[in-house]
């Protein structure tokens, strides 16, 4: 068996490039930040229309898969039974995939959409809707179904094949074996580290300001400055090492099923203190808008009015970055969702984080809008001259109980990070190991190291913004990675499509069917066996043995219930 613990040259290619981009960002964060802006608006102005489309591709595959019948097709033996339960395993989605994000934004982007709507005057009546209309719009079913693609891709290839879980792996049947293990299957493994890396580097950065900023917020003692941002971040790292040293099974997975329960209990208390009704009139009606609205909104490119600001600020950044992301995102839901049918995981990944969202905002949203306007626009005027990391807190500093209720709030964005940078740390030792599902604690707390010096680095240079539009710009090439990790899983599915029904056929007509049949069975067999990888997962016995030790812990629970 491959060591587990041995790193393979992905490693440091990503490594040697990270770094130049490090000391650019460093040295000269104005100069990077105008280069790679350049870039970034070429991108969006002149290929916004790529994303538009990839994106829209994403969710109708995804929808495809659900309603076809490789929807039955189970991520690893067909009679295997799902490594986590349900709420394990929701957690783990919610705290990978944007619970952190819902909590940044949950009152900062409705808010903003409100005074800066995309086709009305600020605060005007209809803006309102609007707002929340387009918000959902971007922490709806897109991002989720590029998660979907890249995540299925993988598990698919990992738990019903052995393959390793890289993204060059799952590329095998598009452009077969020599060319996944040569420079190209390399390359696209080093991008999908290179985004990943930035990627929760930028997280890091972005959550220091903000639990500084609500601490600074709370307490007058405390300033929100480099030094208490530097201290944030070290405990944060102090945090996720910890975590780390317990493996999946323990750190990651409590502080997810912790981060849901106080998510979901802040949520509550801001749905009780607030406008309850209004607040759940809006999420159905905003649900309503979003589905009715959702075609014009996906293809919508404003070429007739020529004004491209919301569009480029906002959807075509959401749509970068969310496909940028998507090598950690996707990477880490793939892990996880050991022994779901196809059909069970894309209803899991996109419907209920998304009904979730919905919910999010509704509350959040509402809430916002109307302390925002109780005071004559005094929370937006807050965001422009603080900036947004202090608009949770200027928000619920007007409830009861606010000073604890904001405490709860900087400890569930402390642990929304460290379990992020925990999962980082997890994915990247899995890219870089050869695709082990285990990574050894040496690689992830060498990871964790590298992750923390550089949100450091970048916070002290003022270079973490510059940094952060590199990954947008990687994440051009990543869309047709993706799309061709959705080619390679549907032709993949096709073929083992055909000999499930072949072999269902012959076990159900008479058997001079089965003697006819044999030998097309055979062949397709074998031609479906040399379509896939040559590689196997370096810890596939491992990862048997705990979906052995899962089933068996779920038989347990089932009893005990009884």
């Amino acid at each position: 068996m491959k060591n587990k613990s041995k790193v393979t040259p992905v490693f440091y290619i990503s490594l040697a490039i990270a770094i130049v981009f490090i000391l650019w960002g460093t040295v000269a964060p104005g100069n990077v930040e105008t280069v790679l802006g350049f870039i970034n608006g070429f991108i969006s102005n002149s290929f916004g229309w790529v994303y538009m489309l990839a994106m829209t591709g994403f969710v109708l595959f995804a929808l495809f898969l659900v309603l076809s019948p490789y929807g039955k097709i189970r991520l690893g033996k067909q009679n295997e039974k799902p490594q986590y339960k349900y709420f394990t395993w929701f957690s783990f989605l919610f705290t990978a995939g944007m619970g952190v994000g819902l909590v940044f934004y949950g009152v900062t982007e409705p808010l903003t959409h409100y005074h800066n709507p995309p086709s009305l005057e600020g605060a005007a009546t209809g803006a309102g809707r609007e707002a929340l209309q387009y918000t959902l719009f971007h922490w709806g079913f897109h991002p989720w179904a590029v998660y979907a693609v890249v995540g299925l891709s993988l598990a698919y290839f990992n738990f019903r094949h052995k393959a390793p879980l890289l993204m060059s792996s799952s590329l095998v049947p598009l452009i077969g074996d020599r060319r996944a293990n040569g420079w190209m299957g390399k390359s696209v493994d080093v991008l999908a580290v290179f985004g990943t890396i930035f990627g929760i580097a930028t997280s890091l950065g972005l959550g220091a300001t903000q639990i500084t900023a609500g601490l600074s917020y709370s307490f007058d003692f405390i300033e929100n400055n480099l030094f208490s941002q530097t201290i944030v971040i070290l405990l944060i790292t102090v945090g996720f090492v910890l975590s780390a040293s317990t493996g999946l099974n323990v750190g990651i997975r409590y502080l997810s099923m912790g981060n849901v329960v106080i998510a979901i209990s802040l949520m509550i208390f801001v749905f009780i203190f607030g406008s309850t009704v209004t607040m759940f009139e809006t999420f159905l009606t905003n649900a309503g808008n979003y589905i009715q609205n959702l075609p014009s909104m996906t293809l919508g490119m404003n070429s007739f009015e020529g004004d491209r600001g919301f569009l480029n600020d906002w959807t075509l950044f959401y749509w970068a970055w969310w496909i940028g992301w998507s090598a950690f995102v996707g990477s880490f839901i793939a892990r996880v969702s050991r022994g779901r049918t196809i059909r069970e995981f894309i209803l899991g990944v996109t419907g209920v984080p998304v009904l979730f969202s919905a919910l999010w905002f509704a509350v959040f949203g509402v809430a916002g809008i109307e302390s925002d306007n109780l005071i004559g626009g005094g929370l937006y005027n807050l965001i422009a001259e603080e900036g947004n990391e202090v608009a949770l807190f200027a928000f619920l500093e007007n409830y009861p109980a606010a000073p604890l209720v904001m405490g709860i709030a900087i400890l569930l964005i402390a642990s929304f990070f460290v379990t992020s940078a925990d999962s980082g740390t997890f994915v990247l030792g899995m890219l870089t190991t050869g695709g082990s599902l285990n990574p050894s604690l040496r690689v992830k707390l060498i990871w964790g190291a590298i992750l923390s010096s550089t949100a450091l680095v970048l916070l002290f240079s003022g270079g973490l913004s510059a940094i952060e539009m590199a990954m947008l710009i990687a994440a051009f090439p990543f869309t047709l990675v993706v799309i061709l990790l959705g080619v390679s899983l549907f032709k993949a599915l096709r073929n083992e499509f055909k000999i499930i029904e072949l072999e269902r056929r012959q076990l159900i007509y008479e058997p001079g069917y089965r003697e006819e049949t044999e030998e097309e069975l055979e062949e397709r067999i074998e031609a479906f066996r040399a379509s896939l990888p040559d590689q196997v997962a370096p810890d596939i016995e491992e990862a048997d043995e705990e979906a052995v030790e899962a089933e068996d812990e779920t038989d347990e629970e089932k009893k005990e219930d009884k």
